[in-house]
């Protein structure tokens, strides 16, 4: 993925009007920065964040009751508290911005339990390879969102999707089960296939269900934004990651 920043935002679009030279700043809360379109947008996107962040959570909580061995079982606890910190963050980034995280939250509940309930994993492995592939595409389409946000929303964007050890995780623990079973192999790759469409369906649901959320991909009067081919791209490289992530796993994509 590009690790390239975003474009700049420019003065008279997304954020107020700036202090004049050499007069003192005027004393404002965070949310007042931002022209209200754009502080809909990053509301939606630091929204549909915490709501998976919270998700996954509950997932991995769940995921370390089927883990075979304590060792698996205190790694994924470990994972899921990592989910809840990232959480905590984004939380109270929307509370700096004036937003209500509940609200903030609200809808991305259907699209993302949607997902969730589609892609209900059947074992310990299915769950391993949902978190690592399955969330994975979702995160990146959320990294190329925030390319077209301020630096400091980008920033804590990208500290929340950061790796905190379950690409290792579950690398290991899949090519350990293929070693031990190599039917395993098959099994998996078809599952693994079935959760890049699940993510991209819902990647482009969210993206189209909430104007604002659209609006920092598409642009918008004064905004960035991609064309029809950056589009085109970014569909891309959520596809050759996840190809890159199943062969981590030992499977064919």
């Amino acid at each position: 993925m590009s690790d390239e920043p975003g474009p700049a935002l420019p003065d008279d679009t997304r954020l107020g009007t700036p202090t004049p030279a050499g007069a003192a700043p005027e004393a404002r809360p965070v949310a007042a920065v931002f022209e209200p379109d754009y502080l809909e947008a990053v509301g939606d996107l630091l929204g549909v964040l915490a709501y998976s962040e919270l998700r996954a959570f509950s997932q991995l909580a769940r995921d370390a009751e089927l883990a075979p061995t304590l060792r698996h079982k205190s790694q994924l606890a470990t994972l899921a508290a990592h989910e809840l910190n990232h959480f905590s963050l984004l939380t109270q980034r929307l509370e700096s911005l004036g937003l209500e995280p509940e609200a903030a939250m609200q809808p991305f509940v259907e699209a993302v339990d949607a997902f969730h309930e589609r892609t209900a994993s059947s074992g310990w492995l299915e769950g391993l390879v949902k978190a690592y592939v399955g969330e994975g595409i979702a995160q990146d389409f959320y990294r190329e969102v925030a390319r077209y946000v301020d630096a400091d929303t980008r920033a804590l964007v990208l500290t929340v999707l950061e790796d905190t050890g379950q690409a290792d995780f579950a690398v290991a623990v899949v090519r350990e089960a293929i070693e031990e079973d190599p039917r395993v192999a098959g099994r998996l790759a078809l599952w693994g296939r079935r959760l890049v469409g699940e993510a991209i369906t819902q990647a482009q649901r969210v993206g189209v269900e909430r104007d604002a959320l659209s609006g920092l991909l598409v642009g918008g009067p004064g905004g960035g934004g991609a064309d029809l081919a950056e589009l085109g791209r970014m569909f891309v490289r959520l596809t050759d990651e996840h190809t890159r992530r199943m062969e981590r796993l030992g499977l064919s994509a």
